[in-house]
């Protein structure tokens, strides 16, 4: 029974997981190896069982091949019409979505989960149309093969000779809530075959000399027992995982080789590599990282390293773990993983030093319960006290362009042990004066204190020769017989051994907490670097801000000048085009990054491929696209290609390809979004330009042909008559296509301001003039402040602005209602308004009013471009100024815009 709670982490996204898919249909999938095995057959099968249980069972499309005994399954369902669709003067027949949305059964078949929909189809693939049916709520039952998955597509090609161009992807594949294996022997399929069940006679002995042949359906048939098996996999590790199982099912073989800093550690890998191929399972290969493998040598870390890589290449799965005890790491990690068997060399520690100090080997047997060990031993082909083979090994496996060198820590070792004999000394003496005051016991206590301080502050070797000097002073200075190392009282030979133990104790206990923190401490320094460039990236607006970013992060955590090259539009490597940042790493070779590239391989110093190149370089992709490549040139191999260094620098292309991505995805809506705002516009001029011009010029045709035609006939009245009908439309077009001019000119930015202090009243008044005509019959009211207010403006534009307010009132108010100017001046504005008592400004429209093309009211001839007020707003803006529409409480529409005053305008005198 398991006694462990789940997660509550975990249970919260389980509950959070089952209520989206009690939202989502079910998608059940009938998977083969190849057609003809019986999948549409075992789909209505399963729909008919489902029909007998009173279940709403729609048939949405079932291809049924002419088959006799699947078209008798179709009796009794209902059976929805297909849409017709015409292309190229051919009707083609597809699955009618819609229909089925409307109809909204409790479960439908749609058959042929990869066809490809006709043109002209909401989705161009049918598992489209399916994942809409899903997320509606409906059930569905599919069929798919096994050639028709994305992952599989090109290595199914390489063994048919026959490549399928219609695929689903795996990820729909697998949240699929159940798949079915619909099998059946290659024998029976070829004979179903040669009996016209599957194809018709002539295409069936294509068939058989093609993509039917036996061996080609041998592999389709095992590549769709994997795939279910592996399905059925994932789904046991889930359930294991929601309900905090740790015990190991014996259900199938994933094989866990354990090497460590020896000369076993290959022998290990190659043995776990047979045994995974003989066992066709899974391998994974693990290193675990404890305190004391921590403070080995750099030459035996760099072995560890290459035996990991050389792993790689073998095809296992690499994994580092860190744990005070290996065994509890390992026994953690194949709970988690179900790892059935685990490969580790046999205990090198023998005798009294295996029973007192344990053994990694018997602490796995005891523990790992359901999980067979397999133990390989080393050749005996030295001498067991000669280490010289040990030590060469580690030497050819230092990685390749790193100087050999061995950290000094001798200075600092030696101050230890010299502080542990002067901190022993003082004890003594404090003692000697201690002593006849106070008991034995508690100058012990002066000794421990000794110890105490030395362990915290110099490790084991320092401590224990601190408790050694201490046990040997305590013994021969304060215990009768005096200056003799022999104990008269038998009692105190087990305080000098507590002394001893204590010690001890104390030391390793320090060295382990001094070596974790300092692991915590890296780790959290590493989370920072990550936590910063992280930031920094999601902040970034261009590639270039990334590259800066992530140039800078990098050289920060591993000291290494570096460059990110990307590819031209010719799919080329190239420098950057900014100077400063194709001089962070000189001598980068564009044709090593090339290769990485094209391959999505790391290759250059260090690696097996191209070790000659004096830098590394490193694919940034994002999912599985590469994207660019970073060259790195770094000052220590070691600080790059450690695990956790390595890990680290995974997680950073990781991320600069993430924000890479993203700016170029935020790059193509935006250019998505301009093209499409783009052809809005074309649309809207195309549409008020058919509009506003058809009309004045039909008037001028007709006009301009009644005089050709009936000039002799026409009355000097009427030829005057349809003349200023033709004078009227030219200038009807002549405005329309200034407003287009215009609106051109100031979204260009060409226009060029010519501002100057013009008096108001000389600026409203001119526009008036201009609008004599059509003002005519209408009372307008000026309302300006006393005496001769002044602004700062380009006259000849802020009269346009007046004028296209103006006409817009006189165009939607009605004949012969009255407007209004209003103006007042401030310290540092201007505000001139134009009131109408029109029927006011529909709600919520106030601000589209300004759009390109926008009208509130379409009235057929009347009805301008749909660009004053644009024009008015373009105006306005240009001059540092804002325009508003808004309702009058009164009725009507107000238009007010203001002028700002930078300085203060020049006096002038009213005129008598």
């Amino acid at each position: 029974m398991n006694n462990e709670r789940p997660d509550p982490d975990q249970l919260l996204a389980r509950v959070e997981r089952d209520q989206a898919r009690a939202r989502r249909g079910r998608l059940k999938i009938f998977f083969g190896a190849a057609a003809g095995v019986g999948k549409t057959f075992a789909m209505l099968l399963a729909a008919r069982e489902r029909r007998a249980e009173n279940l709403d069972v729609v048939v949405g499309v079932v291809e049924t091949h002419g088959r006799k005994e699947t078209k008798a399954l179709l009796e009794g369902l209902e059976v929805l019409p297909l849409r017709k669709i015409e292309y190229k003067g051919t009707v083609l027949q597809e699955f009618d979505l819609d229909a089925a949305l409307k109809r909204r059964p409790a479960i439908i078949l749609v058959d042929e989960l990869a066809h490809s929909n006709a043109p002209g189809s909401r989705h161009p693939k049918r598992w489209q149309d399916i994942h809409e049916l899903l997320d509606a709520g409906i059930d569905v039952y599919s069929a798919l093969n096994v050639q028709h998955l994305e992952s599989l597509n090109d290595d199914i090609g390489q063994i048919s000779g026959i490549r399928v161009w219609e695929t689903v992807p795996d990820t729909f594949f697998e949240d699929a809530d159940e798949v079915e294996l619909v099998d059946l022997p290659p024998d029976e399929l070829l004979l179903r075959l040669k009996e016209g069940k599957v194809y018709l006679p002539q295409q069936a002995q294509e068939a058989i000399h093609h993509f039917f042949r036996k061996g080609n359906l041998i592999a389709l048939r095992e590549l769709s027992l994997r795939q279910t098996a592996n399905r059925v996999d994932a789904q046991m590790l889930d359930y294991r995982e929601d309900n905090a199982i740790r015990e190991v099912w014996q259900v199938g073989d994933r094989i866990l080789v354990c090497i460590g800093p020896n000369e076993l550690a290959e022998r290990l890998v190659r043995a776990g590599k047979r045994l995974a191929n003989s066992l066709r399972a899974e391998w994974i290969v693990a290193y675990v990282e404890t305190p004391q493998l921590q403070r080995m040598p750099a030459e035996k870390r760099d072995g560890v390293l290459r035996i990991l890589r050389l792993a790689e290449q073998l095809g296992a799965e690499t994994v580092t773990l860190s744990a005070p005890e290996m065994s509890t790491a390992l026994i953690r990690f194949s709970r988690e993983r179900n790892i059935s068997k685990i490969v580790i060399g046999k205990p090198s520690r023998r005798g009294w030093r295996r029973w007192i100090l344990g053994s990694v080997v018997d602490a796995l047997i005891s523990r790992a319960h359901n999980i067979n060990i397999y133990l390989l031993g080393s050749p005996q082909t030295r001498e067991r006290g000669d280490s010289q083979p040990e030590l060469s090994l580690f030497r050819k496996s230092s990685l390749p362009g790193l100087k050999q060198r061995i950290p000094s820590k001798t200075k600092r070792r030696y101050a230890g042990y010299f502080w542990a004999v002067a901190v022993t000394v003082l004890s003594t003496i404090l003692g000697r004066l201690m002593i006849g005051r106070l008991e034995l016991a508690n100058l012990v206590m002066v000794y421990l204190l000794g110890v105490v301080f030395i362990a915290t502050r110099f490790g084991r070797g320092p401590s224990i020769l601190a408790s050694v000097l201490s046990v040997a002073c305590f013994d021969f200075l304060f215990v009768q017989p005096f200056y003799s190392l022999s104990v008269s009282d038998s009692q105190y030979l087990i305080t000098l051994l507590a002394l001893l133990v204590v010690g001890i104790v104390i030391s390793s206990l320090t060295a382990n907490v001094r070596s974790q923190a300092k692991v915590a401490a890296h780790r959290e320094r590493r989370a920072a670097a990550l936590y910063s460039m992280s930031k920094e990236l999601s902040s970034s607006q261009s590639e270039e801000e990334v590259m800066r970013v992530a140039v800078k992060h990098l050289y920060s955590e591993f000291s290494s000048r570096n460059v990110i090259l990307f590819p031209n539009s010719q799919g080329r490597m190239v420098f950057p085009n900014k100077q400063a940042l194709a001089e962070s790493l000189l001598g980068a070779d564009l044709s090593v990054a090339q290769w990485v590239f094209d391959h999505n391989e790391i290759a250059g110093q260090g690696t097996n491929t191209l070790p000659g190149a004096s830098a590394v370089y490193f694919p940034i992709h994002n999912e599985d696209k590469v994207l660019g490549v970073l060259a790195l040139l770094p000052v220590n191999l070691r600080r790059v290609f450690l695990p956790e260094q390595q890990k680290l620098l995974e997680t950073f292309l990781r991320q600069i390809g993430q924000a890479v991505a993203r700016i170029r995805f935020s790059e193509q809506a935006r250019s998505t979004l301009m093209q499409m705002e783009a052809e809005r516009l074309r649309n809207s001029l195309l549409s008020a330009i058919s509009h506003d011009l058809r009309t004045p010029l039909a008037t001028i045709i007709g006009s301009a042909s009644a005089i050709v035609q009936n000039d002799e006939k026409l009355r000097p009245a009427d030829r005057i008559e349809l003349g200023q009908g033709i004078v009227d439309e030219a200038e009807r077009m002549s405005n329309l296509v200034n407003s287009i001019l215009d609106m051109a000119k100031l979204e260009t930015g060409l226009l060029e301001l010519n501002k100057q202090w013009y008096p108001l009243e000389e600026i409203i008044g001119t526009a008036l003039t201009q609008l004599h005509g059509q003002l005519a019959g209408r009372p307008v009211r000026v309302k300006l402040p006393e005496g001769i207010p002044m602004v700062l403006a380009d006259a000849v534009m802020i009269e346009q602005v007046l004028i296209n307010l103006l006409e817009n009132a006189v165009r939607y108010t009605p004949v012969g209602s009255a407007l209004e100017i209003v103006a007042e001046i401030g310290e540092t504005s201007a505000e001139i308004a134009v009131l109408d008592h029109g029927p006011g400004i529909p709600k919520g429209q106030e601000e589209r009013l300004f759009e390109k093309f926008y009208q509130a009211r379409h009235e057929s001839a009347q009805s301008g471009v749909g660009l004053g007020l644009a024009i008015c707003r373009a105006i306005v803006e240009i001059h540092g100024g804002r325009i508003v529409a808004r309702n009058r409480a009164e009725g009507g529409a107000a238009f007010s815009f203001t002028l700002p005053l930078d300085q203060a305008p020049p006096s002038v005198e009213a005129e008598e």
